[in-house]
């Protein structure tokens, strides 16, 4: 399995519960377009935590920042969370689109977006984002 920094889109995942899980607990989720996901970054080692400031992905035109400035495997909880489309519940399987984690991803949790909950004001952040991700969206 490999995985890549960028083009993590036009993919689209099914998040499958088991069949013991309740079918009921899905009921209406459907109604919303958008999930929160969290997930494990399950094939990176407690070893590739880093605690100390570094360039984003290692290159040298982005400044050291330090681990809680990063949104990898190498933060010390190795959790993710993501904002996958939903775009269709079939049984106890959610086929969505845009949920940047790999085949075989342990899904710790999820729930709908809504919107009232995200950022509230002006988002800020610097340069660095945007540069390093403009192609992370990206159709491979």
């Amino acid at each position: 399995m490999t995985v890549h920094d960028d083009y993590q889109g036009g993919v689209t995942s099914i998040i499958r519960f088991s069949p013991d899980y309740p079918l009921d607990a899905l009921q209406r989720l459907d109604d919303f377009s958008h999930l929160i996901v969290t997930w494990h970054f399950h094939l990176a080692s407690p070893d590739d935590v880093a605690f100390h400031a570094r360039s984003p992905r290692n290159d040298p035109r982005w400044p050291a920042t330090g681990t809680h400035a990063h949104r990898n495997h190498r933060r010390p909880n190795q959790l993710a969370v993501s904002f996958p489309r939903l775009l269709k519940i079939h049984g106890r399987d959610l086929h969505v689109t845009d949920l940047d984690a790999v085949h075989g991803t342990p899904v710790i949790d999820l729930g709908p977006y809504f919107q009232q909950m995200g950022p509230r004001g002006p988002v800020r952040e610097p340069e660095w984002p945007a540069e390093m991700l403009e192609k992370y969206w990206a159709e491979r």
